[in-house]
């Protein structure tokens, strides 16, 4: 059972996405303007115009995806969906908790989240970046926000990157053992484990993402036991600098070359079902496998609201809670500190 006795208000972190074709516009400006993602010399002047320039220009590439799969993006509904699911399982737990949904660059925001934490009067906080691997592109950005807009006395917590959680690690196979049976003979299909990539000047300043990528796909393929061939790739690279390699689109023309008929492709960075699997993944690279004549295309669904995952969450959110009031990052430290943090503890 839980370790205390007041209400805990749980914040959810996500990147977020555009619920409409007219959103993805300022949803990409948002991005861009981040100092996590676009830092260079004298980029406080620099940044917004070039926000502006990129997000205009993105816009019109990326439009199709999300106009193939409803016209929007489907992140915030899962989250909320997870965030609902996670509250009832630590109530199941004996915790009176609020599970709250913070997204990076659109609806709802980190500030919509805050206002929505202090009319639930929470006696303490739990952060849970909804990312199982560090980067400063995704947690450390989410965490920076967090601590340029709170405004609180209360216990504050933090989960760490939990690419190693067996729980985790066992509702992400079972995601991957439900996309194998669908093949004749499942351990033939060559396992493809993508992730998003980041760019590699990010990697050069000591970011662990590609090391934890890595490592994750070490454990799942250990702990699922598959006779599989496997191999990593990388997915959703924008503009002309080098990204981690290689790309999903190389990958499949390689399998293909190798002939290479069944492939089985597992999101292994995302907790949900966004524009990055369902499009980019499930039509796009399903239509390139197809014309590359690849016979048989399977895609492991997100976690999403999956009881298995929605267990591992409480049970982070349980673990987190065990620090006690004394927590390994203060409220006062910044955004940086704490992400510092939570790498050297991992």
């Amino acid at each position: 059972m839980a370790k205390t006795t007041r209400r805990v208000g749980v914040v959810l972190f996500q990147l977020g996405g555009p619920d409409t074709l007219a959103a993805i516009e300022p949803f990409l400006y948002n991005l861009f303007c981040d100092p996590d993602i676009i830092d260079f010399p004298f980029a406080r002047i620099g940044r917004k115009p070039l926000a502006k320039l990129i997000s205009t220009t993105r816009a019109r590439k990326v439009q199709h995806h999300y106009a193939t799969i409803g016209g929007g993006s489907p992140i915030r509904r899962f989250t909320e969906r997870q965030a609902r699911a996670l509250e009832a399982e630590l109530a199941h737990q004996g915790l009176d908790a609020r599970c709250l949904v913070a997204m990076r660059y659109w609806h709802p925001f980190t500030s919509e989240a805050i206002a929505e934490l202090k009319a639930e009067q929470c006696g303490e906080v739990i952060l849970l970046p909804l990312y199982p691997q560090y980067s400063s592109t995704t947690t450390g950005s989410s965490l920076n926000e967090w601590q340029r807009l709170f405004r609180g006395g209360v216990p504050v917590h933090n989960v760490g990157p939990f690419y190693r959680h067996p729980m985790y690690l066992d509702a992400v196979i079972e995601k991957i053992e439900e996309a194998l049976a669908r093949f004749p003979l499942p351990g033939r299909a060559e396992i493809v484990f993508s992730a998003h990539s980041v760019p590699m000047s990010v990697i050069a300043k000591g970011d662990p993402y590609q090391q934890q990528i890595e490592e994750t796909v070490r454990l799942l393929m250990e702990r699922g036991g598959w006779p599989n061939r496997h191999r990593l790739c990388y997915q959703s690279k924008v503009g002309a600098s080098k990204w981690l390699q290689p790309s999903l689109h190389r990958t499949l023309h390689d399998l293909a070359v190798g002939k290479t008929r069944e492939v089985c492709i597992v999101p292994v960075a995302f907790v949900s079902d966004h524009v990055e699997t369902l499009g980019e993944i499930d039509h796009e690279a399903r239509e390139q496998a197809r014309r590359l004549g690849i016979t048989q295309f399977e895609m492991s669904a997100g976690l999403n609201d999956s009881p298995k995952f929605i267990s591992a969450l409480g049970q982070l959110v349980l673990e987190a809670l065990g620090e006690t009031a004394q927590s390994r990052f203060p409220v006062h430290e910044t955004g940086k500190q704490i992400a510092a943090a939570l790498v050297a503890a991992d």
